[in-house]
């Protein structure tokens, strides 16, 4: 990523970018077509410019990407599990690009402000996660995916555009390993039956015993690590939350 700055759109008190110069839309149309680099396959993707301290003599990363936060908004959850899980690697995928150079520059200053090397397992990358999970990740390659408080798309024509789907948990499944997570939440009502229902017709998910969600960690930062979800508590509102597993497939 690159480390220039724009002095006057950071805080002089904390070093971090300031939000209200990367405001953007709510959300984008997965639909239409962007322009920005696409890797043919996970191949191609070099991973060491997100990750310069984990790069080794061979110029190569010496970790794979574990987690993909999709559509990570302004980064709130990555930056709440960089600490939580340091040695693992963890990407965004945010499709607005004025929001994607936000995230960028966040983790940037918090690498630059942080002591003891942290902050150095996370980055994002401006995609279409809708349309091209299979090119930055390898089978199998991920262990934790998030889809948190996702554009709802009300009318029915256009369901199509959700990402959660029983066509797109095709390839989610492809690329979460065997005991992989996907998590997901948002604040509609409708969508959280959705999402929920998706999930559960797939043959390839699983729900987490209530056991297991309350011994997970990363299932209370559902809510308290994004800007969405604290502005939902905010106002009192609720939350419907779906935690499915990878199942492993059985011939």
């Amino acid at each position: 990523m690159d480390s220039e700055t724009k002095p006057t759109t950071f805080s002089k008190s904390t070093g971090l970018p300031r939000k209200r110069f990367y405001r953007a839309r709510a959300h984008s149309n997965p639909l239409s077509d962007s322009h920005f680099p696409i890797p043919i396959s996970p191949a191609h993707v070099d991973f060491s410019l997100h990750f310069p301290k984990f790069v080794e003599a061979d110029n190569k990363i010496s970790k794979k990407v574990e987690f993909a936060d999709i559509g990570c908004g302004f980064g709130g959850l990555l930056i709440s599990l960089a600490t939580l899980f340091p040695d693992t690697l963890m990407i965004g995928m945010e499709l607005r690009d004025k929001v994607t150079e936000y995230v960028k520059e966040r983790i940037l200053a918090l690498r630059r402000t942080s002591s003891e090397g942290q902050y150095e397992n996370i980055s994002v990358v401006r995609t279409n996660s809708m349309k091209y999970i299979p090119n930055y990740f390898e089978k199998g390659q991920l262990s934790k995916m998030f889809f948190l408080f996702p554009d709802p798309h009300f009318k029915e024509k256009n369901h199509r555009r959700r990402v959660i789907s029983t066509h797109l948990l095709d390839e989610y499944a492809y690329v979460l390993r065997a005991g992989g997570i996907i998590y997901t939440i948002t604040d509609v009502e409708e969508l959280g039956e959705w999402m929920k229902a998706c999930l559960e017709k797939h043959p390839m998910f699983e729900s987490l015993t209530q056991e297991e969600l309350d011994t997970d960690p990363v299932v209370e930062l559902l809510c308290s690590a994004t800007e969405e979800g604290q502005k939902v508590a905010r106002n009192g509102g609720q939350t419907f939350r779906a935690v499915f597993r990878r199942i492993a497939y059985v011939s």
